[in-house]
């Protein structure tokens, strides 16, 4: 519970201070008692509330929608998601309203689609943390993954992981994605280093693109295109983004 201060007579028309009796409080109230007991006048005396509401909800800031951006993180309907495009449709007609239109992504499913806002919709930020984790090993119970700040080992689902696993040899650190204290998925470095596996010589190469690769695998399965210098054995740099070779690591 919270409770208000004054130093005076409580009248409807007086504002109070909200001070959590506790460090752990996470309510406050809405509408307070219509009584208080107060010895004098100069004494303070207490209100106490009710109707309580979630403070974190209470506190959270809100994003405007024309003010989301490409990377932005928000909450629609009690769900986190990252902006991947975000387009301005400003009206040409007198009075019309500016549209948002917003690419994003559910980081809860990991779909992807666009829905279009006013542009003075507004959002919630979501209550989202990374926490750095190592890669432990894939069951059929999930991906386990082992939190380098609690030591405690975590398990993400198949759709949660996606398919990061085709970056993730044993012991690699990431950065695991928790949304209201629970994990929800991964944040992959941009560029990850991996052992080719297997690939053949460079004089069977390809070159009908105009650049000269051929087709290397990688030792998480993974198969790119790479150069014809590349060896079997060598580690190369990929980006985690477009899965494409990015250099020798």
């Amino acid at each position: 519970m919270f409770v208000c201060q004054r130093t005076h007579k409580p009248t409807p028309a007086n504002c109070c201070s909200i001070l959590p009796l506790s460090s752990d409080s996470s309510v406050i109230s809405a509408i307070l008692f219509t009584t208080a007991k107060a010895v004098s006048s100069n004494e303070p005396f207490t209100l106490y509330w009710r109707e309580y509401w979630n403070l974190e909800e209470f506190m959270a800031a809100l994003i405007d929608a024309i003010n989301v951006k490409r990377k932005t993180l928000f909450e629609l309907e009690n769900t986190p998601f990252y902006c991947l495009e975000a387009e301005v449709n400003t009206p040409t007609a007198r009075g019309g309203q500016t549209l948002v239109r917003l690419k994003m992504r559910n980081l809860l499913t990991n779909a992807v689609f666009e829905k279009t806002f006013k542009a003075s919709d507004k959002f919630k930020e979501p209550d989202l943390q990374s926490v750095p984790a190592s890669y432990l090993y894939s069951d059929s119970d999930g991906s386990h993954f082992l939190d380098q700040e609690t030591y405690e080992t975590l398990t993400l689902t198949d759709e949660m992981v996606g398919n990061a696993l085709d970056f993730l040899i044993e012991g690699a650190l990431i950065q695991l994605r928790k949304y209201n204290g629970n994990p929800i998925g991964l944040q992959l470095p941009l560029f990850v280093e991996l052992d080719v596996a297997y690939t053949e010589p460079g004089l069977r190469g390809d070159s009908s693109s105009g650049s000269v690769t051929k087709s290397a695998r990688l030792e998480t399965g993974l198969e790119i295109r790479v150069p014809l210098f590349i060896k079997e054995g060598e580690k190369v740099k990929v980006s985690t983004e477009n899965r494409e070779f990015a250099g020798r690591a």
